[in-house]
């Protein structure tokens, strides 16, 4: 069963940076799209970023065009989410996702799901 483990969530500051993490066990994660989503309280589930299996090509939602950089470690089986100049509309719970195909912001077709790290930015 593929794996996968978030880590790196935490409290910070509006206008502070943050990185999460998610790394992959029991998985081909060097062949996987992987993708980073959110879900705030009682809203929905929203794409954040993306990332191909070789990194050529990424997809940033736009409310994080230019904060936000998604890139992966393969050899590390993890994929990053640098989030800088947060806001306090970034306070949610951020999920990574893996799939053996690019999916983009479509997290319905996304086969493999971590549990969550929780982000709160603070004013």
């Amino acid at each position: 069963q593929v794996h996968l483990v978030e880590s790196g969530g935490g409290l910070v500051q509006a206008g502070g940076s943050l990185r999460v993490s998610c790394t992959v066990s029991n998985g081909a994660f060097s062949s996987y799209a992987m993708g980073w989503f959110r879900q705030a309280p009682g809203k929905e589930r929203e794409a954040v970023a993306a990332i191909s299996w070789n990194g050529g090509r990424t997809f940033y939602e736009d409310s994080v065009k230019g904060r936000f950089t998604i890139s992966r470690d393969n050899a590390k089986n993890t994929v990053y989410l640098q989030m800088d100049s947060l806001k306090l509309e970034d306070t949610a719970v951020y999920y990574c996702a893996a799939d053996s195909a690019y999916r983009g912001r479509n997290y319905a077709e996304y086969d493999y799901w971590g549990q969550g790290t929780q982000v709160t930015v603070s004013s």
